[in-house]
């Protein structure tokens, strides 16, 4: 099958401009590709991992990738199906997180071989361009009335108490001109989520008008999961790419805690392994998913390409030793990984706090009586071991490396107590 047959059975595919002629293109040339990012964040999450996933299979297909560090369009803030406005960020911190997002891109999209992948920043190009020039040359070719139309416009503006601002209005202008400009270098294909569609037809637009060359674009549909709700969010909020803000046992965590109406879905998606090999995979899952066999590969396909080997072995040795309740044999590393993942915790400034308070403080337990019943019902470990005492109070020799403990219910439910 050709690439975009491949694409298409993967369901990494909401919408194409031209398809017949961009198939053919794909089919017989070595094209420029490009996928942008804003560091309105110091990270990435899962969600924009989507388009950085299709950017890397249209590199192993023998293109060329071009990451756009969006420095300067960060400053605006694109409106597309937000409510509203994003918060002003200072220049400098947009600046930080521009270069910790140019270190996490170099993780998900290779810079090296005969497709080695180019990092540019719109800083670049824009940083010195003059009103007048903005004006004359880029915002004569773009129709108020037709702005108006776009979807991710005309949401804000039937919001009357929110509104759009002028600097909010033309970023579609400055994403428009990125591509115009890099389509000078051979880049003919900007990939984005369905929510970016209306600023990558501005960049075709512009591009024919300035250059009377034509490009394209493709979008991936926007990761939800079965039930309706955003993907990458959680309780404790965004699972992020970097281990700072989502540790790699956190990550994982995320990738094995699957459902099983999504599981097939995001191997596709996620991960590089072959349809006939995810197919092969789901029909073993499918005759036993209590085993979660699926899940477990897509959760170490994933952490392994976003956090490398090491980690990965960390986050698997960490979750079987919660999972047997040999937390003694967890390093002073492992409990670093819990105090940043998404585990319930809690705090406890004084000697001898009662263990069916700290239940109850964490959300292992309902209520004090809770409490009280799952410790008489041999449910709750302590570092590992079973408690029954329903007023055990906690003591100094309770902290393993001076500092944590870990209130287990049962084998899937955890508390760390700092």
């Amino acid at each position: 099958m050709n690439t975009l047959e491949e694409l298409k059975l993967r369901g990494a595919i909401a919408e194409i401009t031209n398809e017949i002629a961009l198939s053919e293109l794909l089919e017989n040339e070595s094209i420029g590709v490009y996928c942008g990012i804003d560091p309105t964040e110091g990270s990435g999450h899962v969600g924009h991992l989507c388009p950085f996933m299709l950017l890397a299979r249209l590199q192993r297909a023998g293109h060329k990738p071009t990451v756009l560090i969006g420095e300067f369009t960060a400053s605006c803030g694109d409106p597309s199906f937000k409510e509203q406005e994003r918060d002003k960020i200072s220049l400098d911190v947009i600046n930080t997180w521009a270069t910790k997002l140019t270190k996490q891109m170099k993780k998900i999209i290779s810079f090296d071989g005969e497709n080695a992948a180019r990092l540019v920043n719109n800083k670049d190009w824009f940083g010195n361009m003059s009103v007048q020039v903005f004006l004359r040359d880029i915002g004569r070719y773009f129709s108020v009335n037709n702005m108006i139309r776009k979807k991710s416009v005309k949401q804000r503006l039937d919001r009357e108490e929110k509104g759009i601002s002028y600097t909010e209005f033309s970023y579609s202008l400055l994403q428009g001109f990125d591509f115009a400009h890099l389509s000078q270098q051979g880049v003919l294909l900007q990939i984005g989520g369905n929510d970016q569609m209306g600023n990558i037809i501005s960049g075709i637009d512009l591009t024919k008008r300035l250059h009377g060359k034509e490009v394209f674009g493709m979008t991936m549909p926007l990761m939800l999961k079965e039930d309706g709700t955003k993907f990458g969010k959680t309780e404790t909020g965004t699972v992020w790419l970097d281990s700072d803000k989502t540790s790699p046992y956190a990550f994982y965590q995320f990738w094995l805690n699957t459902q099983d109406a999504d599981v097939e879905r995001f191997l596709k998606i996620y991960t590089f392994l072959s349809l006939d090999e995810i197919s092969e995979l789901v029909k073993i899952h499918n005759k036993a998913p209590h085993v979660r066999g699926a899940q477990r590969v897509l959760a170490e396909q994933v952490t392994k390409f976003i956090h490398g080997n090491e980690s990965l072995k960390s986050a698997i040795k960490l979750s079987e030793t919660l999972f047997n309740g040999k937390a003694a044999e967890l390093t002073v590393e492992d409990f670093k990984q819990l105090e940043s993942s998404a585990i319930s915790k809690t705090t406890r400034n004084e000697m001898n706090t009662s263990l069916a308070k700290l239940l109850v403080e964490s959300g292992l337990a309902k209520s004090a009586t809770n409490a009280r019943y799952l410790i008489k019902a041999n449910a709750i470990s302590l570092n590992g071991n079973k408690i029954n005492d329903q007023d055990y109070k906690l003591q100094l020799t309770d902290n393993l490396y001076g500092r944590y403990s870990l209130i287990s219910k049962g084998k899937k439910s955890f508390a760390l107590v700092i």
